[in-house]
């Protein structure tokens, strides 16, 4: 790791992160319950001499030179965790240190982009040379995509131009990120006993219906995403074996390229489709920072690679140029037995200061 210019030295950022998150773990913060999650922050910052402010369960804090003429620099991620699964074999809320690694439930997802961004802000607040004001952000509701989260908390915040948003990418920047369109459909036929004839089963036509739907290709392919993905991931008809039903119900799972917004991705799955459909939501959507973005170009000049994330984040609901980068690996994310790797979080400060010094 580089040489850090800052009142806190590398050890220093290291030691705080890894007791912040041990902290972090063994407080169950399931997403609307993360009080006490957001008063362990709180009291994180407010150890480092860092007025922190709160709104509902989101902590967040500006930088100590901070100027109303300068635009600011957003660090965000979410301090919510799912719940366990059952293939837990440690106690999800024990922080576990063996053999390089941390476990315990929100280690990876995204317990270690927070204490890494945490860190980075201290590295930063007292600096007075900055071009940017640097805004910290540290949310509640991803995992539900919940209203007050990052949402709700984003109009408070002075004059965002860039987020960075931490989620497990092994510091590769996701340059681009696939909305989410949740739709739920019906198709209506006419109930019958079923020994009898009956041209008008629910069941078959729509089964003909999401054929079609999950075979259709979408005209515009993008560059950073490739295609818009249909998956149907729930089907319900039909209560014993010998009544026909009156209809067919379906969820579709949709995630949505920078090439179309939500709506126009209902339109046309609406028009190729004979069922009715009903949108849960149009507000997750796409996302996409371009190359040629300071931010980008900063970690490409250090090795860092780029992507197009099929996973959804905050990103999808925060309303300016964001890009998505934290340490840890997106395949561990709810998964039983959920890790950090040690080496991950000191990687993470060290990329996070090395690109924000050529940017802010």
């Amino acid at each position: 790791m580089q040489e850090l210019k800052s009142v806190y030295n590398q050890e220093e950022l290291f030691n705080n992160a890894i007791e912040l998150l041990k902290k972090l773990i063994e407080m169950p913060s399931f997403s609307k319950d993360e009080y006490n999650t957001s008063v362990e922050i709180e009291s994180f910052f407010q150890k480092h001499g860092i007025p922190a402010k709160r709104f509902k369960n989101n902590i967040w804090a500006v930088n100590k030179h901070f100027d109303e003429a300068k635009p600011s620099v957003l660090l965000n991620t979410h301090h919510d965790t799912v719940k366990p699964n059952k293939a837990y074999t440690l106690d999800p809320f024990v922080a576990i240190e063996k053999e390089g690694k941390l476990y315990g439930l929100g280690s990876n997802d995204a317990g270690a982009s927070l204490v890494s961004l945490a860190q980075t802000f201290l590295y930063f607040y007292e600096r007075g040379d900055l071009k940017y004001n640097l805004v910290i952000a540290l949310t509640a509701e991803e995992e539900i995509s919940g209203f007050d989260g990052i949402e709700a908390l984003f109009p408070r915040l002075p004059n965002v131009e860039l987020a960075i948003v931490g989620e497990p990418t092994q510091m590769n920047l996701a340059i681009a990120e696939k909305g989410l369109l949740v739709i739920d459909g019906e198709m209506k036929g006419t109930a019958s006993h079923a020994a009898h004839p009956n041209n008008d089963n629910a069941i078959i036509k729509c089964m003909r219906d999401l054929q079609h739907i999950t075979n259709f290709k979408f005209p515009k392919v993008s560059d950073y995403l490739g295609e818009v993905k249909i998956t149907l991931s729930a089907i319900h008809a039909g209560v014993q074996h010998n009544v026909v039903p009156e209809a067919c119900q379906f969820t579709l799972d949709v995630r949505v390229t920078d090439e179309y917004s939500n709506e126009e991705v209902f339109e046309i799955i609406q028009s190729q489709m004979k069922s009715n459909l009903t949108a849960r939501s149009f507000r997750l959507n796409s996302s996409k920072i371009e190359l040629d973005h300071p931010f980008v170009q900063a970690g490409l000049a250090i090795g860092r690679t780029t992507y197009g994330s099929p996973t959804s984040s905050d990103q999808a609901i925060i309303p300016c140029t964001s890009v998505k980068m934290g340490p840890g690996d997106s395949r561990r994310s709810h998964t039983a037995d959920e890790y950090i790797e040690l080496s991950e979080i000191k990687e993470g400060i060290e990329i996070y200061i090395r690109i924000l010094e050529k940017v802010l």
